[in-house]
């Protein structure tokens, strides 16, 4: 039921329709109960516009009476139905508690005088279920008139009665959107005084959706506040925010909700599986310069989640927010929301399915931008190449070995003093040159730059900085003095990147060193921002903002631990609500400064990330360990950062800390292939783990992986083409693939390439074959097209030391490229087209290609795109656009797995061709040396 509620005295009115009979329905009695509260209570007469409320005795004991006739409920054991008519009911199921004192902890004495209900059970309060926990019914908001907006609709909610939080805010403004059809936007805000809120969001405000066309529908319990929202098509309850109370303070604000499923995905960054724990547990968003391990709060903050309802469809919630933040997950299933600032702005998708959820969360963030070409392919980095001369041999050493390699990195060994925009003159006086060697090898080149800027140089001696202070570009102290760390170069100063100033002389230093070194790249790290000292060198003052009333359970206990002091001042705000936001803001001015510096489309690769980095920069996810857990762990890392937006990811091949093994680092290189964004990284205390220094059996291993990943690169471009125009998913969880088989939901030990290719890796030492999941359909080895037809079963897989299991799916089409050494040297090569047949016999599939490299090709029309259609007997490739950037390239080779008996003649273009084979035993047909223009219609017929 959808209440529009206008108050009078005692009366109230609303839209009462017959088939949303309010609160006399043994539905929506369930729901009140099960809610372990009483909604609204009123009474909603057919031929009458006007609600009348009754004595709350006495609908209290009526729907009492019609619940314990009805059973329409399944309360704990303990209740019973007197309780609930009699003072303040504790007697609340144990899983349905919500915590009453999530902001600090607190004796039986100050939770009841709280009002609330104090309970203790065996085990410890500060962990599972909470002693101290809100009534059944509880004082909160209380709801005016919904009235009509050129937005949707809006309504004042009141509080009589100040909550236990200090600076309540006692009236707020409520604003819901019915966007889109599947996208439902709620604001919670001061209607007096502006409070901060996030200034980075893709999407417009649209007028409303039509609400017959909505996939939802919204009810509200006037008093206390809250809302319930259901799925139109059947019913389900996806949100109810009733069952605790709205909190809304200056530097607290709260809410809870049930969820539909325990099922719930997201709420990055931390060290987690693809699905979360809802057992008591909780997760911080506060971006710490922190190494990836379980329980703390990592580089980046995502406050979106997705929920798996279990019969294929799913929703998404999205708390646009960048304060401080603590979510609370319990088993009913049911989260708490709590943020330090800011305001409550709720996006809720609808789906219906996996896909479409991401895709709605995609439209609000941001479509991700597409990566140059040449950043698909292998890189190679190590903190230790302390000179050119250590990285030419680097390079020389990997083009000796025969290994690809696309792009040579240096970490912060380069920079004289360790301060950015400068590089050594005796370690690296000859950078220039090196860079233009890599060049004509047809490489490209990559450095780290970091955001702290050396303030104590000798004044005149280094520009960054003198400049930067001359036009105030840095963060200032609460007393309006340039705020000073400390990070590698010793005192540093940090950029405003919300300050246009800030932007202009960021692309300036960025260009003017580009002049000197022509990288191809930027890596931008440490942007939490990371600081080594607490706040700044002098410390930070005792403030509100420094010392706030509730801080989440953030590693050091402090929100300045390891970052700057919160009452610093930015153009925008104060880093308090800025702080998740700074490597976003640098990733935007990074971007914009390669973009003018080349003229060619960035590489940005940011460690910290907010909602939004996708559209400026890839991700890789940190300092991780050189051991197995870390190896399998890298997989949901790489998953949750795709629906998070960011699809250019991956982990640091063989780990940064630590001594990798010879067998480690195999098996990570074969899954690191399959990463969207490969790069074997290294810290300077370990030993080294670039592919040429193992055995000649794992180096085969590696370099046979490293060349299947190159052949595949224009699928993965193709990939990444769909996500920057469409939201699609690069690197994929099965369950957004098979949002109906209820095996995929928690997959995280394989995944997908979109919709083509299962990845099968070795994730455990020692291990030759081992049980993958096969979802319903026909699967082929992307080796030798051995088929399997699945039902939806775990096969057990054959993994020696040089095998990744690979799969294709039935119904797809692959094209590859003949692998070299560089995506230069590749780009040339000749293509092959692997068709994979349904149990039907047919397949599809596409290409999307362009130079590679310059700016907004798809948005221009300067791109080529093709179709690929087989069916029973015959392939054809059909260019629907043609550029120039097919010029000369050609179609050398088709495979078509699943023919089911030999042919007796083959014809490409309508000549018959002779290099052709069949292998009876994995019913493959290969058709060889074919040489035809891939600008051209292309046909391949074959006669069985």
């Amino acid at each position: 039921m959808v209440l529009n509620v206008q108050a009078t005295g005692h009366e109230m009115t609303m839209n009462c329709g017959l088939q949303h009979h309010i609160l006399s329905t043994s539905a929506f009695l369930a729901l009140a109960f099960s809610s372990c509260l009483f909604l609204s209570l009123f009474v909603c007469d057919h031929n009458e516009s006007t609600v009348k409320a009754r004595p709350e005795s006495e609908l209290r004991s009526k729907y009492v009476r019609e619940y314990v006739q009805n059973k329409a409920v399944n309360l704990s054991d303990n209740v019973q139905a007197d309780q609930l008519v009699s003072g303040k009911d504790c007697s609340i199921a144990v899983e349905r508690r919500y915590d009453c004192g999530r902001d600090r902890a607190l004796t039986q004495a100050q939770c009841e005088s709280r009002g609330c209900c104090y309970v203790p059970l065996t085990g410890s309060a500060s962990s599972g279920p909470p002693w101290c926990f809100y009534p059944a019914t509880y004082p909160g908001y209380k709801m005016g008139a919904l009235v009509p907006t050129p937005r949707g609709q809006e309504a004042s909610l009141t509080r009589s009665t100040p909550s236990y939080l200090p600076r309540d805010i006692t009236t707020l403004r409520l604003e819901v959107m019915a966007e889109e059809a599947g996208r439902l936007h709620l604001t919670l805000k001061d209607p007096v005084l502006t409070r901060y809120e996030v200034p980075f969001v893709a999407v417009s405000p649209s007028k409303p959706t039509e609400t017959k066309n909505l996939l939802y529908d919204v009810e509200y319990q006037p008093d206390p506040f809250g809302f319930i929202v259901r799925r139109r098509s059947n019913g389900l309850v996806l949100l109810n925010t009733t069952v605790a109370p709205l909190l809304f303070a200056d530097q607290y604000l709260q809410m809870s909700t049930t969820l539909a499923s325990s099922v719930v995905s997201g709420l990055g960054e931390h060290y987690t599986g693809l699905t979360l724990d809802l057992n008591w547990t909780s997760v911080t968003l506060w971006n710490r310069d922190m190494a990836p391990h379980s329980d703390v709060n990592l580089y980046g903050s995502h406050p979106f989640c997705l929920v798996q309802e279990g019969d294929g469809q799913a929703y998404g919630i999205f708390l646009l927010n960048s304060n401080a933040m603590e979510v609370a997950l319990q088993p009913s299933p049911a989260l708490t929301w709590v943020t330090t600032g800011g305001i409550l702005d709720f996006y809720i998708f609808l789906g219906p399915d996996p896909q479409s959820v991401v895709r709605q969360y995609h439209q609000v963030i941001g479509y991700p931008m597409m990566p140059p070409y040449w950043s698909l392919g292998f890189h190679l980095c190590r903190w230790g190449y302390t000179s050119t001369k250590a990285t030419r041999a680097v390079v020389q050493k990997m083009h000796q070995a025969r290994f690809p390699l696309d792009v040579q990195w240096n970490d912060l060994d380069y920079a004289d003093k360790r301060r950015v925009f400068t590089f050594d003159p005796q370690r690296f006086g000859d950078l220039p040159k090196m860079v233009n060697e890599f060049h004509e090898l047809g490489m490209k080149y990559v450095l780290i730059l970091d955001p702290g800027i050396s303030s104590t140089s000798p004044p005149g001696s280094y520009k960054p900085f003198d400049e930067g202070e001359r036009r105030g570009v840095f963060i200032r102290n609460l007393t309006g003095q340039t705020l000073i760390g400390k990070v590698w170069p010793g005192p540093t100063a940090f950029p405003d990147f919300t300050k246009s100033d800030t932007v202009s002389w960021w692309e300036e230093c960025i260009r003017d060193f580009y002049t000197k070194v022509p990288l191809d790249g930027l890596w931008i790290d440490m942007n939490e921002p990371a600081n080594f000292v607490q706040g700044s060198i002098n410390g930070c003052p005792d403030t509100e903002l420094d010392n706030p009333p509730y801080v989440p359970d953030v590693i050091g206990g402090q929100l300045n631990s390891g970052t700057l002091c919160m009452s610093s001042k930015q153009n925008l705000s104060t880093h308090y609500n800025l702080h998740n936001l700074y490597g976003l803001t640098e990733a935007m001015a990074t971007y914009s400064a390669l973009l003018k510096a080349r003229a060619s489309r960035p590489f940005v690769l940011s460690r910290s990330s907010f909602p939004g980095l996708g559209r400026y920069s890839g991700h890789w996810t940190g300092d991780v360990r050189s051991d197995w857990e870390q190896l399998r762990y890298s997989i949901p890392a790489v998953l949750l950062f795709s629906l998070y937006g960011v699809p250019l990811v991956g982990a640091d091949i063989c780990g940064f800390e630590g001594d990798t093994s010879e067998e480690l680092c195999v098996r990570w290189t074969q899954l690191g292939a399959f990463y969207p964004f490969m790069r074997n990284h290294n810290d300077r205390p370990n030993t080294p783990q670039e592919p040429y220094v193992f055995g000649q059996e794992a180096q085969a291993a590696m370099r046979d992986v490293m060349m299947l990943r190159y052949s595949l690169l224009p699928f993965l471009y193709t990939l990444f083409h769909q996500a920057h125009t469409s939201a699609s998913t690069v690197a994929r969880p099965l369950f957004l693939e098979f949002p109906s088989d209820p095996n995929c939901q928690t997959i995280d030990k394989q995944f997908l390439w979109g919709s083509s290719l299962l990845i099968s890796p070795v994730l455990e030492e020692g291990v030759v074959e081992f049980p993958a999941y096969l979802p319903p359909g026909m699967w082929y080895s992307l080796y030798n097209g051995k088929p399997y037809s699945s039902k939806g079963q775990y096969l057990l897989l054959s993994a020696p030391l040089d095998t990744i299991n690979i799969h294709v799916r039935g119904g797809h089409i692959i094209p590859q490229q003949t692998p070299a050494l560089t995506t230069t040297a590749s780009r040339r090569n000749p293509f092959l087209l692997t068709v994979a047949l349904s149990t039907k016999g047919w397949a599809r599939g596409e290409l999307f290609w362009d130079d590679g490299e310059s700016l907004n090709t798809f948005e221009s029309g300067d791109y080529s795109f093709l179709i690929f259609i087989a069916e029973q007997t015959q392939l054809v490739s059909e260019p629907l656009r043609v550029n120039g950037a097919l010029d000369g390239l050609v179609l050398g080779e088709v495979r078509v797995f699943g023919v089911p008996t030999p042919p007796t003649g083959v014809w490409a273009n309508g000549r018959e061709v002779q290099d052709y084979s069949y292998r009876s035993d994995t019913k493959v047909l290969t058709v060889s040396n074919l040489a035809l223009l891939m600008s051209e219609t292309i046909t391949v017929q074959w006669k069985l």
